[in-house]
């Protein structure tokens, strides 16, 4: 009896967590780059790697990390960490699309995206696209503007898909109610 006390009552404390309970999600990494980069140090050069790695659930969430090591396996655990650290949650519609269009910028990098009809796709191109896919976005349009380097367009378009509002916030900003924001 006592036994069976002790079992129930480590149960329900549920052990190293102290009650913060995680979902389980399934993440997706996608390695956009991996480039050999070199440090010159007193006795030459000291090569690494560096990824770039985009982390997402297709539910809305995504982020974009990157990892330096001196292997590749290294570098991109790294970056898959990173990613986690800076995820994103991003509104989508029922037609699984992005509730209006946005504009991001990293560094040199612009990004436009624009809201698409069902059945349209995702039409982008590098970092972006592989970002909008893991994002779970399905119907979207997008465009690089500026740059053609694929870690600060990956940022532009995590900074446009993170500016993006629901009209639920809108109408919380506001302070009216929904009904009222179209009238």
């Amino acid at each position: 009896m006592v036994e069976d006390n002790k079992a129930t009552a480590k149960k329900n404390r549920g052990g190293r967590g102290k009650g913060r309970q995680e979902k389980e999600t399934t993440w997706q990494e996608k390695v956009i780059q991996v480039r050999r980069v070199s440090k010159v140090v007193k006795g030459g050069k000291k090569l690494s790697f560096r990824a770039i790695v985009v982390v997402g659930n297709e539910k809305g969430q995504v982020g974009v990390g990157v990892g330096k090591a001196a292997d590749v396996m290294g570098a991109v655990k790294k970056g898959v960490a990173d990613g986690k650290k800076h995820l994103i949650e991003v509104p989508i519609t029922k037609s699984s699309s992005i509730p209006h269009p946005a504009d991001g910028a990293a560094v040199g990098a612009k990004v436009m995206i624009r809201p698409a009809a069902p059945g349209t796709g995702v039409i982008a191109g590098g970092s972006v696209r592989i970002v909008l896919e893991l994002a779970g976005v399905k119907n979207i349009l997008a465009k690089q503007l500026g740059s053609k380097n694929p870690l600060n367009n990956a940022r532009a378009a995590v900074q446009a898909l993170s500016s993006l509002r629901t009209f639920g916030q809108v109408a919380e900003e506001r302070g009216i109610s929904l009904d009222n924001l179209f009238a």
